[in-house]
């Protein structure tokens, strides 16, 4: 099986003010809405997340992003109005911090993610 893209899909229970939370999140509006229901972000050259219309699924979902700068990923949410969770460090040097949506969904941004870790 040949992969080109991959997915992550997020479920909310209203498109327009989860629009809105992503777009400060991103720093832009979506890069596509092929339909109503559905606001598509293009992350990385073959990664996106989607947020979905799903009611009975909204607040359920989990994303995490590795970012190459936490502290000041955390510091530019924070200036735009979202509200990061304090930078917690976890084990071989990585750092966390998370985030909820309007809905409940948890996104929890990684620095120093490492590709391989040592066994």
């Amino acid at each position: 099986m040949s992969i080109d893209h991959v997915l992550s899909v997020l479920p909310v229970s209203d498109i327009a003010v989860s629009r809105a939370w992503y777009e400060r999140l991103f720093g832009r509006a979506p890069d596509n809405t092929p339909m109503p229901p559905l606001a598509e972000w293009r992350l990385t050259e073959g990664g996106w997340v989607q947020v979905w219309v799903d009611a009975e699924r909204a607040g359920r979902g989990l994303l995490n992003l590795a970012v190459d700068d936490l502290p000041a990923h955390v510091e530019g949410l924070r200036a735009a109005g979202l509200q990061p969770g304090e930078i917690q460090e976890v084990s071989n040097g990585v750092t966390l911090s998370a985030l909820t949506d309007p809905d409940g969904n948890t996104l929890t941004l990684i620095g120093s993610f490492h590709v391989a870790y040592p066994s």
